[in-house]
């Protein structure tokens, strides 16, 4: 079978053409059918069974497995098998039929991923379900220590979520590798109904810190989730000046993300004080937003009270640390608000720091408009 059949084969697997693939495929030709099962094509080394199931056209499937003999446990480059594809795809009925051919549940692809864990990036209960009933393991965990439930938990489908915890009472009690919990990613991507269900069935101890002493409350606040944060405040009492590993509260963390509504949150509504340093090396939120050139926060916190003149323990401005990131936009804006040069501790002013030439041109500007 020459290279041009091969991948018009793919092309008509992909596409669901079975009468055609059967044509092409000529049982009677042990060398063509000894081809079809043995070839694997491209840098991910797929057969045309892992196109098929991928795609979950049934018929092309049961062709490859049960006339051409294709194994149902081929792998490809990553070690994924068909069943990983059907599953990643919410191929329901191709999940099915290959447990039923005799696919091993918990196969692991590269980086430990169970056929389950690719079920659970998507929200299809009955492929999670299929799975669990032929003895899929929802407590394996891959090489990052995530389990199915830790996923499930990222992607917010209650009743993914709800299913879980009946077949297995105890899978929240879970961590990764670097201590996250399933609370901490339900709350980092704002899944609030699963944040609310895991709060009530589940013994999590408020703001327990992952191993770089992130809160499940920081990663709500971090990322814009004030509803999740809410939460989080009723149900576990989280503190809103708890600090990380670095001592950065979430005060610190919604001006490094840029999230305006957060620091409002934090400000207005539960008194935080927006000149809180981190206790490192005593940067506050401001200089935090200036850092990483948030101009639009940086004037939110100067609108909440921020100290436009507050140095950190090197001696160093907002000023500086703009200047350290070689945000022009920011730069420009602090030298419009009569922040004016100065050295910090070493004696650097924050003109030394600009490398790009529009952070140059910026404080060139600024410094003749403010002369």
């Amino acid at each position: 079978m020459d290279e041009n059949t091969l991948k018009q084969l793919v092309k008509l697997t992909q596409e669901g053409q079975f009468s055609s693939v059967e044509k092409l495929v000529s049982l009677e030709n042990s060398t063509a059918v000894q081809t079809v099962c043995s070839k694997h094509f491209g840098r991910s080394g797929d057969t045309l069974l892992h196109y098929a199931a991928r795609h979950g056209h049934m018929d092309i499937v049961e062709f490859f497995i049960e006339r051409v003999g294709m194994d149902v446990e081929v792998y490809n480059n990553d070690y994924k098998r068909p069943l990983h594809e059907a599953a990643s795809m919410s191929r329901h009925e191709c999940v099915s039929y290959l447990l039923r051919r005799g696919a091993k549940v918990d196969s692991l692809k590269k980086a430990d991923w169970t056929p389950l864990m690719m079920a659970c990036t998507r929200r299809n209960l009955d492929v999670i379900q299929e799975l669990l009933r032929h003895g899929a393991d929802p407590s394996l965990r891959n090489k990052d220590g995530w389990n199915s439930f830790h996923i499930a938990c990222r992607e917010g489908d209650l009743s993914v979520v709800q299913h879980l915890l009946l077949t297995a009472p105890d899978v929240w009690r879970t961590a990764s590798k670097t201590r996250r919990t399933p609370l901490h990613t339900a709350a980092m991507h704002g899944c609030e109904e699963t944040v609310q269900l895991l709060l009530e069935r589940c013994d999590y101890a408020p703001d327990s810190p992952d191993s770089c002493g992130v809160t499940p409350f920081m990663d709500a606040v971090r990322n814009g989730h004030i509803s999740v944060a809410r939460l989080l405040l009723e149900r576990q009492q989280a503190s809103p000046t708890a600090a990380d590993a670095l001592g950065a509260q979430p005060v610190h963390q919604a001006a490094v993300t840029g999230q305006e509504e957060a620091l409002r949150f934090l400000v207005r509504d539960l008194n935080v004080d927006v000149n809180q340093r981190a206790t490192n090396i005593q940067l506050t939120a401001l200089h935090y937003a200036a850092k990483e050139g948030h101009t639009s926060t940086l004037r939110t916190l100067l609108d909440l009270g921020a100290d436009l003149y507050i140095r950190d323990s090197k001696g160093r401005t907002a000023l500086h640390m703009a200047s350290i990131g070689q945000h022009a936009d920011t730069v420009r804006t602090l030298l419009q608000l009569r922040l004016r040069d100065s050295e910090d501790s070493s004696g650097t002013n924050a003109r030394q720091l600009a490398r790009k030439p529009d952070v140059v041109r910026a404080f060139e500007c600024g410094l003749t408009e403010t002369a």
